[in-house]
């Protein structure tokens, strides 16, 4: 009956390792190193982590479906979104719709400029669509992995997320480089959040890679 046991116990530990969760920090970093006896307040702080993984979830879905108006409902009715090219946030020059602004340009063929491209410097033009089909959701990120509040894509280009929305909640979905390129042509997708009203909305759709 021992020797059973401990090979049902071996069995379950490879069966876990074998299906790791996609979260790469699933209730760890926000939980592990809160010392209180309050029940509700870590209930609480579970319940945040899932509605974020949530709200990533769907919106990473509503891109790679192209479904803007669900992605027009997590959009934060009062701050509106912003979007970054790269890791760098520059308030001044990137793109920021309100939502209303959002929901009637998105079906226009109405020309942005979004930012200036590395190594050319070359200004990146284009309607909101294109941007989100082209730049914003260049990879296939519902095969990412993700973190919450966690950097994984770290390149050569300066983040300052933490710096401009040092409030703000993040999701980071992360696409692994490949070897053939010595893994450098890694991309991420991370979304900010802010909670409004019991809801966390989105105020920034941050893009990274390496860059020249």
């Amino acid at each position: 009956m021992r020797k059973i046991f401990i090979s049902l116990f071996v069995l379950s530990v490879i069966a876990c390792k074998k299906n790791p969760d996609k979260f790469v920090n699933d209730k760890t970093d926000s939980t592990q190193n809160i010392k209180t006896d309050s029940i509700n307040v870590s209930q609480n702080i579970t319940n945040k982590e899932d509605a974020l993984k949530q709200a990533n979830e769907e919106i990473i879905q509503s891109l790679k479906d192209k479904n803007y108006a669900k992605f027009e409902d997590f959009i934060h009715p009062e701050k509106g979104v912003r979007f970054s090219m790269y890791a760098f946030v520059n308030p001044k020059e990137d793109k920021t719709f309100s939502k209303s602004d959002f929901v009637k340009y998105q079906p226009m063929k109405t020309i942005f400029t979004w930012g200036s491209m590395d190594g050319s410097g070359d200004l990146y033009k284009a309607t909101i669509n294109d941007y989100l089909t082209k730049w914003v959701y260049s990879k296939d990120f519902v095969t990412g992995q993700v973190s919450l509040n966690k950097f994984q894509g770290k390149g050569n280009s300066l983040n300052n997320l933490k710096e401009i929305y040092p409030k703000s909640d993040f999701t980071e979905n992360f696409i692994k480089g490949s070897e053939a390129n010595s893994e450098m042509d890694w991309k991420c997708l991370r979304l900010v959040f802010e909670e409004f009203q019991g809801k966390y909305y989105l105020i920034a759709v941050i893009n990274d890679q390496w860059t020249i």
